[in-house]
């Protein structure tokens, strides 16, 4: 099929997926539904076991959702009103928001523009009272109990260093793996290198359900009994309650379609990546496809200090997303939950491709410490610059298993013709 004949392309086709594994699904489902059992289970209970074997984690719990899984962490761990949390700002609304939910206070600390993963110089610099950021917290040493960093759009973030951290300060480390089930760092999966690795099965995820469902692993085995606690009320046996919890279960219709899915997922991955490769030999090809260090940035966003931005002089480039941790030379994995370019020219691109019919988004077009709700910390958009720029200038294009060649080359065409105008 030419690309001259394509005439629409989804960000997300989920209808295609469903099709390949309809049968599968609907049986799961009946399975479930013979058994009159919906709320946690044997169901949940066998997934459980097939996701902690696949992660090859020591306990793995499912939950109502991602976001409730990092909450179920921060509860794990008794964060407190007046309690620190380091995180990343260019992140999905549910990490700040978790910590804040429980009284505690998120500390934003910027990106690596290059995989907008947390940056862990900037973080050693905060807990070793370099960082301007210190001044906003009285006596923060004391107040920081956790790490959560984020392993965005499907590639961790680089976890050595922040892991030595957290041992030498003594913080807990929660990994939000929303977006990076299956994706690995030096043969390592993410959701296993810290004291909690934190999934969601949202419907767009790489593994979703058909609603809202979760997962938390846990490394500890105390740590992973009290967590199952929390989730069911903080009651065992139940009606009796040590603790006070909260109603976070996975349902027993989500945990078999989850199932189903687990099968296929590495082939899905393996997809995606041979997608995203595609996107960036075209793009390469065609002459407009850079790398980040093209452009002349670090974490400071020359724009904002009234200097000219490094994409000045190349508008009609973007650039492509990087395998860094998630480089396979160095055992990682990228699994690709988004394919991110950056561009200078987005809302030019963005009017092009609606004309298109191309669907996109844009992941996050607000980074949380400028978010209206988190005011109160005082934050200002140069605190994080990186993430900054990252939400002015990021995009997310289609990619999904199903992708034909011909739809990428359409996408690919549109993007070229609308940066050559």
């Amino acid at each position: 099929m030419s690309s001259n004949s394509i005439q629409s392309v989804e960000l997300l086709d989920l209808k295609a997926q469903y099709d390949s594994i309809r049968d599968e699904i609907k049986a799961a489902v009946d399975r479930v539904l013979e058994s009159q059992y919906f709320i946690m289970g044997p169901e949940v209970k066998t997934l459980e076991n097939e996701l902690a074997r696949y992660i090859r984690a020591r306990h793995a719990l499912g939950c109502a959702s991602g976001s409730d899984a990092l909450l179920l962490a921060l509860m794990a761990i008794d964060i407190k009103p007046s309690d620190l949390v380091i995180t990343s700002p260019y992140t999905f609304f549910a990490t700040g928001g978790a910590i804040a939910r429980l009284g505690a206070e998120p500390v934003f600390i910027d990106i690596n523009p290059v995989d907008y993963n947390l940056r862990p110089s900037l973080v050693r610099s905060f807990l070793e009272g370099e960082h301007p950021l210190c001044e906003r917290f009285e006596n923060y040493a004391d107040r920081v109990k956790a790490i959560i960093p984020v392993h965005l759009y499907g590639q961790c973030a680089d976890m050595d260093p922040l892991l030595e951290l957290a041992e030498q300060y003594g913080l807990a480390v929660i990994e939000d793996a929303a977006q990076a089930i299956g994706a690995s760092y030096k043969h390592e999966q993410a959701g296993t290198f810290g004291d909690f690795g934190c999934f969601s099965f949202f419907p767009s995820k790489n593994l979703g359900a058909y609603g809202d469902g979760g997962l938390i692993t846990v490394k500890d085995d105390a740590m992973a009994e009290k967590t199952g606690i929390i989730r069911l009320h903080g009651g065992k046996p139940k009606y009796y309650h040590k603790m006070v919890g909260i109603n976070s279960r996975l349902d027993a219709i989500q945990a078999a379609i989850v199932r189903v899915k687990l099968k296929y997922l590495d082939d899905w991955s393996a997809a995606r990546r041979d997608k995203a490769m595609k996107y960036n030999r075209l793009f390469t090809e065609e002459g407009i496809g850079i790398t980040h260090d093209m452009l002349g940035c670090d974490t400071r966003c020359s724009a904002m200090a009234g200097e000219a931005c490094g994409f000045s002089d190349k508008s009609d480039k973007i650039v492509l997303p990087a395998e860094t941790t998630g480089n396979p030379d160095d055992g990682g994995r990228h699994i690709y939950h988004q394919y991110v370019i950056r561009t200078a020219r987005r809302d030019h691109l963005m009017a092009a491709l609606d004309k298109a019919d191309i669907g996109y988004a844009i992941y996050y077009p607000v980074p949380l410490h400028e978010q209206e709700c988190f005011a109160y910390l005082g934050y200002k958009p140069g605190d994080c610059p990186a993430s900054h720029c990252a939400a002015q200038q990021t995009l997310a294009l289609p990619i999904y298993p199903e992708l034909s060649t011909a739809k990428q080359e359409y996408v690919v065409k549109t993007v070229v013709e609308a940066l050559k105008t």
